[in-house]
């Protein structure tokens, strides 16, 4: 289920990935294809959740990805294509209020 299409400029994306490694590669690719304006890597994750009928638990990686609207569909093809999991995760927050100097920063690397 896809969730309504955005023109908001400035989102971000919440991406879990098996280890840092893999997020460090996707964190790349995303900022060289510029759909990103910044990737945060945070570790010692510990995930749990359902699975084929079981409730699994697992260590994971979290990327929060700077994105927009403009750019979070291309973002989500990007991820999907190369990440290792069957059904990565891929949400995407709304950004409500930010220090004006801060998102000026996040909207000048997005329209380069």
């Amino acid at each position: 289920m896809k969730a309504n299409k955005t023109n908001a400029l400035f989102l971000v994306a919440l991406v879990t990935a098996p280890d840092r490694k893999i997020a460090r590669q996707l964190a790349r690719a995303s900022l060289e294809a510029r759909l990103v304006a910044c990737a945060n890597i945070i570790g010692g994750l510990e995930s749990h959740y359902w699975w084929q009928d079981k409730i699994e638990r697992g260590n994971e990686v979290l990327i929060l990805f700077k994105t927009s609207g403009r750019n979070v569909a291309a973002l989500e093809k990007l991820i999907v294509s190369l990440h290792p999991y069957d059904t990565p995760e891929f949400v995407v927050l709304g950004i409500e209020h930010g220090n004006h100097r801060y998102l000026d920063w996040w909207k000048r690397c997005l329209l380069h």
